[in-house]
């Protein structure tokens, strides 16, 4: 045992003291969770990627640089090749970004509530985060972010557009503000940004500062393929690069990736359906009595509760579906997130949810 401790003093103390960033599995009906698209990748989509990927030797390693799928990507995105990254999924990405940029002593601005993975990694590099809450109505308090920034002397300010679990964006002319006033560098993660129509990447251009994280596990229906990338100036992408790992992106999820490019036509329409059932939603549940949804831009909506979020997953959860419960995050003690589902899957989380707070 004395050698298990001693053992366990090796590993720096932020790491021990951390809590690791995880999910329970759970085998349910109704999956609402984890913000994912619930329309599969189309079979004409799937069919072109197995013709695709039947023609590369799979004994081979996949592409050191994915030039093919970067070049697409650059045109997808409307900006420059040389300032594309891809990853193993935006979560990578993000921690290649911050292994670059966070060090002993790093101040790294985070509006709070948001995803608590920038919080843990940035702890990790023995950075210090510095929060600065959303406003009562769960926004971003801009004035405040860039205050506490430029008072704080960070070095980096990280939003998440449209963020989770708020589904609250930054404006495009905020987000241009804070690029000028703030000399650091501005992380922006854009997982969710097809369901806001919003892009960011025409700042690029002007802001050298600014970078972008998108993923292919949201609205382009991939997330069990793990495809991410970044948008930046070409001489951070040229130093991001070098903290990812060697092959991190293996052929099939590229192939996946250059296919949904491709055939991007066929993706839309579910984007369009999640946006339209996300109003429908939003509108139903603020009908069921003692329940308070919060406006969301996302493919989620956060809802206030004057039942215990805990309660409310129990009993969902006792009907087949699964929510997420937030109850744990800053300002949310009274709230659960759930994800936009389809039509039919909505409607049984409608009709459970009048139930439990009906009853």
């Amino acid at each position: 045992m004395k050698k298990v401790d001693s053992t366990l003093n090796k590993i720096k103390s932020c790491v021990r003291q951390a809590k690791a960033y995880t999910l329970k599995a759970r085998q349910v009906e109704i999956k609402l969770n984890q913000n994912e698209n619930p329309y599969d990748m189309p079979s004409a989509i799937k069919d072109e990627v197995l013709r695709r990927i039947h023609r590369r030797p799979w004994s081979r390693y996949p592409d050191f640089v994915p030039g093919s799928l970067l070049a697409k990507l650059a045109k997808f995105s409307g900006w420059r090749e040389d300032g594309v990254l891809a990853g193993n999924g935006s979560n990578e990405l993000i921690q290649a970004v911050l292994a670059v940029t966070v060090g002993e002593g790093t101040r790294v601005v985070i509006p709070e509530p948001t995803f608590t993975l920038y919080q843990l990694l940035v702890r990790i590099f023995g950075g210090e985060v510095i929060p600065v809450p959303l406003t009562e109505r769960l926004q971003f308090n801009i004035p405040k972010i860039a205050s506490r920034a430029v008072a704080n002397k960070a070095d980096i300010v990280i939003i998440c557009s449209p963020n989770n679990p708020t589904g609250c964006v930054i404006e495009e002319r905020d987000l241009a503000s804070l690029l000028t006033a703030f000399n650091g560098i501005v992380i922006v993660d854009e997982a969710y940004h097809e369901f806001a129509g919003q892009s960011f990447a025409p700042l690029l251009a002007q802001h050298p500062n600014l970078i972008l994280l998108r993923t292919f596990s949201k609205a382009m229906a991939a997330a069990g393929l793990r495809i991410g990338y970044m948008l930046s100036s070409p001489e951070i992408a040229l130093e991001v690069h070098k903290a990812k790992l060697p092959y991190n992106l293996n052929f099939f999820s590229q192939t996946v990736a250059e296919t949904a490019i491709d055939m991007f036509d066929l993706l839309r329409p579910s984007i369009d359906k999640l946006i339209e059932e996300r109003e429908r939603v939003f509108g139903e549940l603020g009908r069921i009595r003692a329940l308070q949804p919060v406006p969301s831009q996302a493919n989620f909506i956060l809802v206030r509760s004057a039942v215990a979020p805990q309660e409310v997953f129990d009993q969902l959860l006792a009907r087949g579906i699964l929510i997420r419960d937030v109850s744990a995050y800053p300002m949310l003690g009274e709230c659960f997130r759930v994800s936009i589902g389809t039509p039919e899957e909505n409607d049984r989380l409608l009709g459970a949810l009048r139930e439990v707070m009906e009853r």
